[in-house]
C-alpha cells in the first residue's frame, strides 16, 4: 500500500486569482464572480496544496463540496483563495477554505478530495 506521509494537517496554501470575463453572471446588471467559478477555484487551490507533496503517478479528486457565497465579487477582483488541511484520513483529505478581497469574505466552507492512483 502506498504512503502518503508527506501530507499532513495543518499545511496552508494561499493564492491570488483575478475574476475574469469567463468566471461571471451577467443576468444580476453587474458582472460578478459566479459560485460555480469561485467553487472551481477553491478547488484547484486544495489541489495545489497537496500535488507536490504526492508520489509520481497520483493526484487528488473532489468529491464533496460545503460552501457558501456570501458576497459579490466584480469583473477584475483579485480574491485571496485559502486552504487548510484539517484531517487526513488515509487517502481522504477534509480542507478548509475562504475567498476573500481586500479582507472582505466573499465564501467559505469545507471541501474533501481523495487521493487516487493516475490511469496509465
Amino acid at each position: 500500500m502506498q504512503s502518503f506521509d508527506a501530507v499532513s494537517a495543518g499545511l496552508t496554501h494561499e493564492c491570488t486569482r483575478i475574476v475574469e470575463e469567463n468566471h461571471v453572471v451577467s443576468h444580476t446588471g453587474t458582472p460578478v464572480l459566479s459560485t460555480p467559478m469561485m467553487i472551481s477555484m477553491v478547488e484547484r487551490a486544495c489541489m495545489d496544496l497537496v500535488q507536490p507533496l504526492l508520489p509520481a503517478g497520483y493526484t487528488t479528486v473532489g468529491y464533496e463540496v460545503h460552501i457558501k457565497h456570501k458576497a459579490p465579487a466584480q469583473l477584475g477582483a483579485a480574491l485571496c483563495v485559502f486552504c487548510r488541511l484539517l484531517e487526513v484520513e488515509g487517502r481522504r483529505l477534509l480542507f478548509a477554505t475562504r475567498v476573500s478581497e481586500a479582507g472582505r469574505l466573499i465564501g467559505e466552507g469545507t471541501h474533501r478530495r481523495t487521493i487516487i492512483p493516475i490511469p496509465d
